[in-house]
């Protein structure tokens, strides 16, 4: 068999300055202080396990570091917003900056353009935490272009100056396609193609092998954007392609008549696991392979058998073989650092599913977890068929979405099905129960999806109807502040959302609403108007009609005070009370000759004066301050 590796496989540069960075950390710091990771440093499970048994701690948002001891954060290469970097400086922890020089370009482009007044088009994969960065840096607007639908329905105004640059991972050609399809807009474009070269020569050697070999590997972990684009241009050559982490994924007996095998990794693939991929493959012979076939044991058999010894990190097994069964702590559970003396003993009878038949040292390397999985999967199967609404922990947040286990089976639920609204920080779930339905199961494709929006959406809808059965025009009911804008506040009645207008928050004037209310204040409000799904409300209760007691107080010859709300050139309008505002003619301001209000008089200024005229119907008052003064006496000029 013929093995064909290509050159560029695994770290390129900017990854492996950001690895090494942090093994130099760890080194320095040791016994110093803390060392954490602004996000996994590359999307590769097995560097970041190691990473952890060294102390270098994973942060996932930047509320995490209110409750961690100040020590040294290091930037991935991915890269991270302006605002993540000074606020992670605010809170006193150190700054090793791992960004990858050629997303660091790209930084300095959007910012150079933006102070040239264009706005930024990324061509890129918006969940991605590097197109996440890059929006971090742009002083203009910025637009994220990810499909050609996005591309073609895209509008700007005419006379908007643009620049478009893009992801570096992203594949070229879909890259020009999309540049393509904007230039004909007709808006002024100034287009950077800052796709990392390093990516475009490994997607080309790709493409290059994989169209002259019968099949093709693709090493790297399932969340690195690089590698999935690799695969998606490997099976386009070569429908034979698989997608593998690491070498026990492999099926090596599907490679039984397969002449030559190309082989290649994603930037964040370690060279050790390349390595055994490429050895194993290499020492393959169709009479190993058929030899394999004849055992009594084979791959993805299942074995029962009894423990004969148990460490920390490993379970042996006697399976009747003649070669122990070797169960290590990795393919016993996904709990990071479990102690396998704590929940296996020896004699205890167990089952497990066959990875390999030899490790390369005699034995058989089996796996606890995935067979667990197996039967999970079964049961995420059962609950698919049914609709059935499972209730499982959130194991892990990752950069799209959420992964939870059930009975040891995992299901990923993508950020767009987490909550019916959108939500920036997933970290919050880490940890918590959650209730989901299967809306996808593939496990052939590794693709369980769940969704939590829909029962989420429906509970709403269920809410929104008995909200509205029971409410009428009229009613006061309880509700939460859910947003303050400068029109008004949006209320959580329990089950809608009404609309508080500015106009509507009280018998007086109301400046700015933020300065009343306060998202999460508890509210009692009165339902105004239900217009369909519309609810319109106030707190203008009848009850608190400051006219209903204007009648007594401002009688005609009652002296008043108040104070300036506003003037014109004919008069001031003086608020006796919120809701109750009254005019003060220029000519009643003073018996001197007044020109205009604001000569003598100032917004804000408590004055007193003397109610001249009171009309109920028209809801009128008139004021004097002239008829409070005494008359000048005229000099007698006789003689």
């Amino acid at each position: 068999m013929e093995i064909i590796l290509a050159k560029s496989a695994g770290f390129c540069p900017g990854v492996r300055r950001a690895v090494d960075m942090v093994y130099e950390q760890t080194k320095e710091k040791e016994g110093i202080e803390p060392v954490y990771t602004y996000g996994p440093i590359i999307h590769n499970d097995e560097v970041v396990k190691d990473l952890e048994e060294k102390g270098v701690k994973v942060i996932h948002s930047l509320d995490e570091l209110d409750h961690l001891v100040k020590g040294t954060v290091i930037i991935r290469s991915h890269g991270v917003s302006r605002h993540t970097c000074e606020t992670i400086e605010a809170k006193g922890f150190h700054i090793v900056d791992a960004t990858c020089p050629f997303v660091k370009r790209i930084h300095n482009i959007v910012e150079e353009q933006g102070k040239e007044g264009r706005d930024i088009i990324i061509i890129g994969n918006p969940d991605h935490p590097e197109v996440q960065g890059i929006q971090g840096w742009c002083l203009t607007p910025s637009t994220v272009i990810h499909t050609v639908d996005e591309a073609v329905s895209f509008s700007q105004q005419n006379d908007k100056k643009l620049c478009i640059i893009s992801q570096t991972t992203f594949n070229y050609i879909k890259f020009k396609e999309l540049v393509e399809i904007l230039c004909k807009k007709g808006y002024d474009i100034n287009c950077i193609n800052s796709i990392c070269n390093a990516t475009a020569v490994r997607q080309e050697e790709a493409r290059t092998i994989a169209s002259k070999a019968d099949a093709m590997i693709v090493i790297g972990d399932k969340n690195s954007s690089n590698t999935q684009k690799l695969y998606e241009i490997s099976k386009k050559e070569c429908e034979n392609t698989y997608y593998i982490q690491t070498l026990v994924d492999l099926d090596l007996t599907a490679f039984e008549s397969i002449r030559n095998v190309g082989i290649t990794a994603g930037a964040s693939t370690p060279n050790n696991i390349i390595e055994e991929v490429h050895t194993a493959m290499s020492e393959m012979s169709f009479e190993q392979l058929l030899e394999a076939s004849l055992k009594t044991i084979r791959n993805g058999e299942v074995v029962e058998g009894t423990v004969i010894d148990v460490k920390e990190d490993e379970i042996i097994l006697n399976i009747g073989y003649k070669a122990d069964g070797i169960i290590t702590r990795n393919e016993y559970s996904n709990t990071a650092n479990l102690d396998l003396t704590t929940v296996v003993n020896v004699g205890d009878t167990m089952q497990a599913k066959v990875l390999k038949v030899n490790d390369g040292e005699g034995q058989v390397l089996l796996t606890y977890k995935r067979l667990l999985a197996e039967k999970g999967n079964k049961r995420l199967e059962d609950a698919y068929n049914n609709k059935e609404v499972l209730t499982a922990k959130v194991v892990n947040v990752l950069d799209g979405g959420l992964s939870v286990v059930v009975e040891e089976a995992r299901v990923f639920i993508p950020a767009s099905l987490v909550s019916d609204t959108y939500e920036k920080n997933l970290a919050k779930y880490e940890g918590q129960e959650i209730s989901f339905v299967i809306t996808e199961f593939n496990p052939r494709k590794r693709r369980i999806i769940g969704d939590r929006k829909q029962l989420l959406l429906a509970e709403k809808a269920q809410k929104q109807k008995e909200l509205f059965e029971r409410i009428n025009v009229g009613d006061v009911v309880e509700g939460k502040v859910k947003n303050v804008t400068d029109f008004g506040a949006f209320i959580d009645l329990g089950g809608a959302d009404g609309l508080l207008h500015i106009s509507e928050m009280s018998w007086g004037r109301v400046e700015n609403p933020k300065k009343l209310l306060k998202v999460g204040d508890d509210i009692t409000v009165l339902i105004k108007d239900i217009q369909g799904e519309k609810i319109a409300l106030s707190l203008k209760f009848a009850d608190q009609n400051p006219w209903l007691t204007a009648a007594e107080k401002y009688a005609v010859g009652n002296v008043v005070e108040g104070k300036v709300a506003r003037m014109t050139d004919f008069g001031a309008f003086v608020e006796l009370e919120p809701g109750v505002d009254a005019l003060l003619h220029v000519s009643q301001i003073s018996r001197e000759h007044v020109e205009k209000p604001a000569d003598v008089l100032k917004v804000g200024e408590t004055i007193t004066a003397k109610v001249v005229d009171f009309n109920e119907e028209d809801r009128k008052i008139s004021l004097s301050i002239k008829a409070m003064e005494m008359p000048v006496k005229e000099e007698n000029t006789e003689e």
